[in-house]
């Protein structure tokens, strides 16, 4: 069986208010968000036409946009939001997001990535 065709956002920073203690959460940090995405329709029959297919560019403003509306404890729950919208706002078969922080001394940085289907 054939992998599915996919788009993938590598290490797109966003700026978020994020942490369990406010005085963590009070100042913006920058995360790095990872998108895999698979759309519903292969690339085979796309025809070189943009609207056939998920506008990248337009998910990378959308992420930036939402992890900045508001203030979130976990990087776990803007990795739910994410997913939840993309697959509610673009024909997408599954997504799958890793966001990275760098927040803990001694480390490259803590991750979490989840996967969701339609």
């Amino acid at each position: 069986m054939q992998a599915p065709d996919t788009i993938e956002i590598r290490r797109l920073r966003v700026s978020a208010h994020i942490g369990v203690p406010d005085d963590e959460r009070a100042d913006v940090q920058t995360l790095l968000v990872t998108i895999r995405m698979t759309p519903s329709q292969g690339f085979d029959g796309l025809s070189d036409e943009i609207s056939r297919t998920v506008d990248y560019y337009a998910v990378s403003l959308e992420i930036q946009s939402l992890a900045s509306s508001r203030p979130r404890h976990l990087i776990e729950t803007l990795a739910i939001d994410i997913a939840n919208h993309l697959l509610g706002n673009y024909p997408l078969e599954a997504v799958a997001i890793t966001i990275e922080k760098h927040i803990l001394p001694d480390t490259e940085c803590v991750a979490v990535h989840l996967e969701r289907r339609r």
